[in-house]
Parts: C-alpha cells; sequence; structure tokens
C-alpha cells in the first residue's frame, strides 16, 4: 500500500481565490445617501441585478436604482411576485457565482418572499433579502402595511428569523456599513444561505455616514482553502488501499468536479449521482452508472449497495431523504467516507468512517498532486487509463453509450400520441443544443426529468470557473428539499440572466405554471432565450399518481383543460401545442433557442402514464 502522509501532510495555507473578472463599472456622481452606499458595496462584488417589486416604503431603494442605472450601473428586474424574485436569485447565484440580491416593500411584499427565501436557506443558496419597514416614527401608530414588532404589526423580522442566516433591521444610519459587511460575509460562510437587512424607509432615505465605502468585500467574502489535513491523509489511503470503492457526488461539489473526475478515471472508479449532482457530469461517462435516490436508477443503488464495494466516498452530497435512498443504512455505516465542506452535514452521517471537512477542490487537487508524481500501475492494474475526464464513448450507431438503464427503455422511444413525458424528455436532449441548461420544477416533471432527461451532447462550458463564491450549477437543475412549485420557472428565468448566450429550458407541470406562470413575462420583457415545456396532464400529477399508489382518496387533483399556448400567445410569446412527437420534431429548434425570447410548449401528455416516485410513495405507505 502506497503511503500518501508524507506527500499531503504539509499545512494548506490559507489563501483566498482570484476574484470573478469583471468590466469597471461607472460610479454614480456621489454617493449622499443611505440607499445609494448599500448599491456601492452590491457593485464591489460583482451585483449587476436586484431582482424585485417596487412599492412606497422600498422606493427610496429603487430611487437609488434609477440613479445608478443611469451610469450603467445595477439593474432593477421587476418579477412579477416576490417569491418569483427571490427564485430568480437562485438560479442567477447559482450559474455565476454572484450574489442573488432581492428586495420587497413593507407588509406582504415581505412575507411574498417568504417561500423563495425558506427554499434557498434549505439548499444553501447565497442570497442577500432587503425589506422596508414604515418610517420609525410612525411604529406603533398603525401606519400601512406596518410590519415591525409593535403590538399592532406584523412582524417580519421574525418572520425571517429562521429561514436566513443572517437577520437585522437597521434602525441607524451608523450601523449601516456595519450590517452590510456583517449580512454579506455571513451569506458565503458555510453554511451559506440568504441574509436579511431590513431598512425604515427613514433610513433609506438619510444621508450617508460617508462619501467612501469603508470595507472592501472581495476578501471578505472570499472562500478559503483550508482542509483537515490529518482526514485527507487518511482518505488518501483508502483511495490507494486497492479495495473496490464508489463514489457518490453531490452538487456540494461543483468547483472540483474537475478534479473529481480526474480522480475518478486515474483510478478506474465507478461512481453515481445524487439527483442534485446530475448535472454536473456527463450521462454517458463510462463509468458513470446513474443517479441514486429519488427517481433514480436501479444501477446506481446496486451501485451502492453491492457487497463487494469497500467504501463509497459521498462528495458534497446532503443526504436528505431523497438523495440517500430514504436514509438508506449502507450510506450510513463503516463503508462510508463522507466528504463535505459544511459540517453540518456530518450529523446526518454519524456512522461513517471517516469524515473529511474542508475546501473540496483543494482536498481533491492534493490527491491529484501525488497522483501525478506515481505510475498509477499499482491502482490500474498495470496500465494507465487512456481515457480523460471528458471521454464519452461512441456507441455502433454513433451516438453516445450509455451505461446505466432506466425503467421502461421502450417508452423514450414510443410515438404513440399524446406523447408519452418519457418520450418528450428524450426527444427535448436530441433536439436543443449542447450547451442548454435544464432545470426541473417540482412534481411529476422533476421526476421525468431525473430519470429521463440525459442530454445527447454535453460540454463542461464554465469548468474551473474563477469564482470566489465557487457556486456552479451544471447542465440540470431540481430543488428537492423544500420543493416548491413553481421554482423552476423563477430560477430559469435567473438562469437566463445568467447564462444568456445558453437556451434555458424550464420543464413544469400544468399546476406550477398556474401558480406561477406570470413569470413567463419577466422572460419576455428582458429578451430572454428560456423554453417553458409545460407538461399539461389537466392534473396535479405527483399528487395523483401519489394518491394511486398509497391506496390513499383520489381527491384534489383535477385541473380544468387549459391551453397554455393560447396563454403564452396572448402575452406575446411565442408558443406551440405539442401532441405528439412529430409535432415536437418538426419545430424550427435552431430558431427557438437562439432568438432573444422567450418560447412556451404546451406539451398534452399521456396522463396515465406513471412517474418514477416510488421512494416518496413508499415513504408516505410507512409512514401511515
Amino acid at each position: 500500500m502506497l503511503n500518501l502522509k508524507s506527500k499531503i501532510s504539509e499545512k494548506v495555507q490559507s489563501k483566498p481565490e482570484s476574484k470573478p473578472e469583471s468590466k469597471p463599472e461607472s460610479k454614480p456622481e456621489k454617493i449622499y445617501l443611505v440607499s445609494d452606499l448599500l448599491l456601492s458595496y452590491l457593485k464591489q462584488i460583482g451585483v449587476k441585478y436586484v431582482f424585485g417589486i417596487p412599492g412606497g416604503a422600498i422606493e427610496p431603494l429603487y430611487d437609488a436604482l434609477a440613479r445608478d442605472s443611469r451610469t450603467g450601473g445595477i439593474q432593477s428586474i421587476v418579477a412579477r411576485h416576490e417569491t418569483g424574485a427571490a427564485f430568480m436569485c437562485d438560479g442567477y447565484t447559482s450559474n455565476t457565482g454572484v450574489l442573488g440580491v432581492c428586495c420587497a416593500t413593507t407588509g406582504p411584499g415581505a412575507t411574498n418572499l417568504i417561500t423563495g427565501v425558506a427554499s434557498a436557506y434549505v439548499n444553501q443558496i447565497p442570497m442577500l433579502v432587503i425589506t422596508a419597514q414604515t418610517p420609525m416614527e410612525t411604529w406603533g401608530k398603525g401606519g400601512f402595511q406596518e410590519s415591525n414588532s409593535s403590538e399592532m404589526g406584523v412582524d417580519t423580522m421574525k418572520l425571517f428569523e429562521h429561514i436566513t442566516r443572517f437577520n437585522y433591521l437597521v434602525s441607524h444610519v451608523n450601523q449601516v456599513e456595519q450590517m452590510i459587511v456583517s449580512a454579506i460575509r455571513k451569506a458565503f460562510e458555510s453554511p451559506k444561505g440568504p441574509v436579511h437587512l431590513s431598512f425604515p424607509s427613514d433610513v433609506f432615505k438619510a444621508n450617508s455616514p460617508t462619501t467612501t465605502p469603508a470595507y472592501n468585500l472581495a476578501p471578505i467574502v472570499s472562500s478559503s482553502q483550508i482542509v483537515d489535513e490529518q482526514a485527507v491523509s487518511q482518505l488518501s489511503d483508502f483511495l490507494t488501499s486497492g479495495y473496490k470503492i464508489a463514489f457518490a457526488i453531490g452538487d456540494g461539489c461543483a468547483d472540483a468536479i474537475d478534479e473529481i473526475l480526474e480522480v475518478v478515471t486515474l483510478l478506474n472508479i465507478t461512481f453515481v449521482t445524487t439527483p442534485h449532482g446530475k448535472g454536473l457530469v456527463s450521462p454517458y461517462h463510462p463509468l458513470y452508472r446513474g443517479v441514486m435516490g429519488f427517481a433514480g436508477h436501479d444501477i446506481a443503488n446496486q451501485v451502492i449497495t453491492d457487497p463487494s464495494v469497500r467504501f463509497i466516498v459521498a462528495i458534497g452530497a446532503r443526504f436528505g431523504e431523497w438523495d440517500s435512498n430514504r436514509w438508506d443504512p449502507a450510506l450510513n455505516g463503516s463503508k462510508l467516507l463522507h466528504v463535505s465542506s459544511d459540517s453540518g452535514f456530518f450529523a446526518r452521517t454519524p456512522g461513517a468512517k471517516l469524515h473529511v471537512l474542508g475546501d473540496i477542490k483543494s482536498i481533491f487537487g492534493k490527491i491529484l498532486d501525488y497522483l501525478s508524481e506515481t505510475t498509477y500501475t499499482e491502482f490500474t492494474g498495470g496500465s494507465v487509463l487512456s481515457m480523460n475526464k471528458n471521454t464519452i464513448v461512441q456507441g455502433s450507431n454513433g451516438k453516445p453509450t450509455r451505461y446505466f438503464e432506466l425503467i421502461d427503455e421502450e417508452k423514450p422511444r414510443d410515438n404513440s400520441v399524446p406523447i408519452k413525458p418519457q418520450r418528450l424528455m428524450r426527444l427535448l436532449t436530441r433536439k436543443f443544443p449542447h450547451n442548454t441548461k435544464y432545470l426541473a420544477d417540482v412534481g411529476s416533471s422533476m421526476a421525468w426529468a431525473i430519470h429521463y432527461c440525459h442530454p445527447y451532447k454535453w460540454v463542461q462550458t464554465q469548468a474551473r470557473r474563477k469564482s470566489h463564491t465557487k457556486v456552479w450549477s451544471g447542465i440540470f437543475r431540481t430543488c428537492l428539499e423544500f420543493s416548491s412549485m413553481g421554482w423552476a420557472q423563477g430560477a430559469a428565468v435567473g438562469t437566463g440572466f445568467a447564462c444568456k448566450d445558453d437556451p434555458v429550458i424550464c420543464i413544469t407541470g400544468d399546476g406550477s405554471c398556474l401558480m406561477s406562470g406570470a413569470e413567463l413575462t419577466t422572460a419576455l420583457q428582458h429578451n430572454l432565450t428560456v423554453i417553458f415545456v409545460v407538461l399539461n396532464d389537466s392534473s396535479l400529477g405527483m399528487v395523483e399518481h401519489g394518491q394511486k399508489l398509497t391506496g390513499a382518496e383520489q381527491i384534489g387533483v383535477e385541473l380544468p383543460e387549459v391551453s397554455y399556448s393560447k396563454i403564452a400567445k396572448a402575452m406575446g410569446i411565442d408558443a406551440y401545442t405539442i401532441r405528439s412527437p412529430e409535432d415536437l420534431m418538426g419545430l424550427d429548434v435552431d430558431r427557438i433557442a437562439n432568438k432573444r425570447s422567450p418560447t412556451l410548449l404546451d406539451c398534452i401528455i399521456d396522463r396515465n402514464e406513471v412517474p418514477p416516485i416510488g421512494l416518496r410513495t413508499n415513504a408516505i405507505k410507512e409512514s401511515s
């Protein structure tokens, strides 16, 4: 056995990563109000957009945005609902690494943000949430939309307390700079997440305490590269021990995926992903065995439970219900080596043989440093693997080979009418270009996409992104933990702002579209290439099938027959009704994917097809 301890025991120096490259922007002529000072700090860290909806108490911030935008600064993006604004922050931050910022006025404006902020909290998305308060001199008098701690008001500060990493009411101008710095720093600390600052309107309108920001935020929000040296040494010993090993890749290792795939290749390690990690790798990599957990693939679960596998190395995985096969014991015992940048997730794997805490990119970079100095012969049986980390093996038909099976391999090829959702997932990935981003909304659409949506071509266009926040989402995203219906519609718009040269596909259900479909017009207003694919079966599909599979009463699932294509056309959006595979194949996809405006595909799907939701329905039956 080769011992790596002497190779990797040198102390890693804490060193901030380089700041993301950005073009210098014009500054306001003068910082003279608190609202102007806030924007000056946001521009230090590359913020380009504030997502939200204006209102009376938040108007001083919008006045500052108007002044700033006239000099080429931060733009105001008006959502159609405050929850949509928070979801847009999620999509934007996850694709750029730049802090997402959303805002709302007092009362219902602030409370409308809560679902989107809670989703970001659970999914650890850095986000600055700004709300307004009525003027302090009116507190307790029953002012319009009063939202403070007075007896007659709704205390929005307490509402945000348990869904943010930092929550503060800025009541004096001399607090402003310190609280801005503290909040933004906290957003990027582990565990990352949303932070909340609330400003009474009279504080927003007050003279700024300074005309020059006193702090430089860039090093404050930079991530360190410190790792647990002893644990990395142990992990390296296990990796080179000669035992059979499998990797389980979660979304927490997004920034390190290049290094991880190199280790996979050099050591010939079979790997699977969690549903959240699915978008980070090619579905046609010869060592990839699919998705474990919710809506996943049988062979992925077989890899995890294979008795011949001595160690399972879980990297950046959350270990919640849906990405751990409902807390499968195989993922919480002496076989498990858990690598994470957030120690909080270790509480979910107390039985693991090893916990490795630290910056994941640094951890695997050190392992690669050692492997580059060896001949690999002890690891690969005498020869180095010829494939590289992005190798895609072509089959005899010239198409890439997939190394895991679906529940039903025939349904994705079925040309029946109405179109089967399995067929729809396959055709989307065959028709749209390789740089397309996919987001799957909560519901049956999420299950169909996790199991059947595998892009035909794959290019890691954002590998080794230079980002101090180290957040990168890959080519596929969904939102399992908090599971907010309508999440993908706002997040797709945010992704559109982040990736203006890439088409973005939002796979959503008709129930979610009825809930949040107005955000289509945000994409229209800002000329974003977002394709909204609506799975139209006139029902709440996941609820309907869930009731059938669990033996529950059939109730509350029917939706009216709605033409979403007509609604979209009434909004001024190009739209098509898809009833058959031929309808989809006949589309001018090149035009749809390259025009600077959204498109809606109203897909009338086969309502009788059962989505792969067995993990969830079994859990419901077991708990009843």
